[in-house]
């Protein structure tokens, strides 16, 4: 029922709601924002970069950016940053979550980001990889073998 069903980008602000109020009702750290800060803006920054390559090479290859629609791709993109990894956008998006919990200062919010990982793999992940493996075939399924899903 949820599978590609809601832009992960709405996923992430989602769980990054639910991550705040775990922040308001657990204990934090004591961790200084002269740290904190620079810290969480270099997590930013690694996760867009990872969105940002993934964005670039599926453009390069002239297919579909939607991942509500990945019956629409028109070639399987696997050089660039899909060399390292199948999914860039979405560990893009896992390091900002990461990037919150830690501004947050809250170690309890990693539980809501594994919740995230979870999500993605079951409602948004597997169905992708379903539906590219329709479309590519053994060509799909020689990359899945190759290139972790994650990291």
């Amino acid at each position: 029922m949820l599978e590609n069903k809601i832009p992960p980008p709405v996923i992430t602000l989602l769980f990054a709601v639910l991550m705040w109020g775990v922040s308001l009702i657990t204990p934090s750290l004591t961790f200084s924002s002269t740290l904190r800060l620079p810290l969480s803006l270099l997590i930013v920054a690694l996760g867009s970069f990872f969105c940002v390559a993934g964005v670039v090479s599926f453009k390069k290859a002239a297919t579909t950016v939607n991942p509500l629609k990945p019956e629409t791709a028109s070639s399987l993109v696997n050089s660039g940053i899909y060399r390292i990894s199948r999914n860039p956008m979405y560990v893009g998006f896992a390091l900002f979550l990461l990037s919150w919990g830690v501004y947050l200062s809250s170690p309890w919010t990693i539980f809501v980001i594994v919740g995230f990982v979870f999500y993605m793999n079951k409602y948004q992940i597997i169905p992708e990889e379903r539906a590219l493996t329709t479309i590519f075939g053994a060509e799909f399924t020689a990359y899945l073998s190759q290139v972790r899903r994650w990291l």
